[in-house]
């Protein structure tokens, strides 16, 4: 079975964080809400309290990491070296990085987002850090082993494709979702 990490900090876009993390697991997909903060605890944009399922160590074991925009939260996945280091092991070991909103910054940082075509939150702070990017404006865009998407709103395409990347059948999950009847029109 697949198994993703979402990396969490303060501050994350409750939407992009746990709809990815509703969807996987009802995909019956293992997903953990890793802390990079060293507390379990965490608080979303909206001060929402979360509590995750474990801290920032033994990253290795997964297939994908997933970063969620909002910030600070995506600020301080931006500035974590330790994040850093992970996206860029992730990449020379060909794993799944995926990213949302203004997650994609860290991609940027890391080197990651170079000549690959990407997507984020439209505001220039966010494109800023995807420069040496090939950047799209679609929903959701799929280079290879990367994935990004721009939003909140897009937070359920995102979450499906992820779905289907790891050999589950988003179908059947939009269907008993409603995304199929009133979503895809």
């Amino acid at each position: 079975m697949s198994r993703v990490g979402i990396l969490l900090a303060d501050g994350f876009e409750e939407v992009e964080g746990l709809a990815v993390v509703d969807v996987l697991r009802r995909a019956g997909i293992s997903i953990d809400m890793v802390s990079v903060t060293g507390q379990l605890d965490l608080k979303t944009s909206r001060q929402i309290g979360v509590k995750a399922d474990k801290l920032f160590e033994d990253m290795d074991q997964y297939e994908m990491i997933v970063l969620p925009g909002g910030l600070p939260g995506a600020a301080t996945l931006r500035d974590d070296p330790k994040v850093i280091d992970l996206l860029k092991r992730y990449d020379e070991q060909g794993k799944y990085i995926a990213a949302i909103c203004a997650g994609p910054m860290a991609l940027g940082v890391s080197g990651v987002a170079k000549g690959r075509k990407v997507t984020s939150y439209p505001d220039d702070t966010t494109k800023s850090y995807l420069k040496e990017a090939d950047y799209q404006e679609d929903m959701v865009v799929v280079d290879g082993r990367v994935i990004t998407s721009r939003g909140p709103a897009t937070a359920w395409a995102f979450a499906y494709q992820l779905v289907d990347l790891l050999g589950g059948n988003s179908n059947q999950l939009k269907e008993a979702m409603l995304y199929n009847r009133y979503m895809e029109k």
